[in-house]
């Protein structure tokens, strides 16, 4: 499903995307990930944001990162988000929707801490062709989260992490403090370094502060 006007994208957290119309690649994947455990779905998060990862870097964009859990940056600004929603039956993953917006010509932007394409390489795309070369990188990734190669995917996201290795603050429950980024858990939740101690957080537990 693709769609040229993005008015109430949903990101992470309750964020709101907002797409320029016209401008941007705003779509959403449909799978069917049947073969997958519960336990490793965060592995859909990981293939998605790694394919995403593949296509900006081919296009020679600097300083790429991968925010967790899936939010991509080049030089320290968004240039897309990934919403991933799951329906589950038993124990198994049914649908899977992926919904993906990419900044690709917009110019202006009401955060300050968002980019696009354009802007980062100077020169516009078509959205059209630019999109069939992306699509096969989501299907490359998703090939090898079908031939069961989670060490790869988590190895490479690993690789591309924001803030991986690094001392940052960072806020948990109106709380700042000094930490250090050492990976995901097997459920996905972010493993952080205080002092001596790991700790793991989910997704609406733990925010970014520097």
């Amino acid at each position: 499903m693709i769609t040229a006007n993005q008015t109430s994208g949903r990101g992470q957290h309750g964020n709101t995307w907002l797409a320029e119309p016209g401008k941007n690649l705003t779509f959403s994947v449909i799978l069917k990930p049947t073969f997958l455990s519960i336990n490793d779905q965060f592995y859909l998060n990981i293939f998605t944001s790694l394919a995403i990862h593949d296509y900006l870097r081919d296009k020679g964009c600097p300083n790429l990162s991968i925010k967790w859990p899936n939010d991509v940056y080049v030089n320290e600004k968004k240039i897309c988000g990934i919403l991933i929603e799951n329906q589950l039956l038993g124990n198994l993953l049914c649908n899977t929707v992926i919904g993906i917006g990419l900044n690709m010509n917009q110019q202006e932007f009401e955060i300050h801490r968002a980019t696009s394409l354009s802007l980062t390489l100077d020169r516009e795309f078509e959205l059209q062709s630019e999109l069939e070369i992306l699509l096969s990188m989501v299907e490359a990734r998703y090939l090898q989260l079908r031939q069961n190669k989670l060490t790869v995917l988590l190895e490479d996201y690993l690789r591309a992490m924001y803030w991986l290795d690094e001392l940052h603050t960072f806020s948990s429950n109106g709380h700042d403090f000094e930490g250090t980024i050492c990976g995901v858990d097997q459920s996905g939740r972010l493993r952080v370094k205080i002092s001596s101690e790991e700790k793991v957080f989910g997704m609406k537990e733990i925010s970014y502060v520097r």
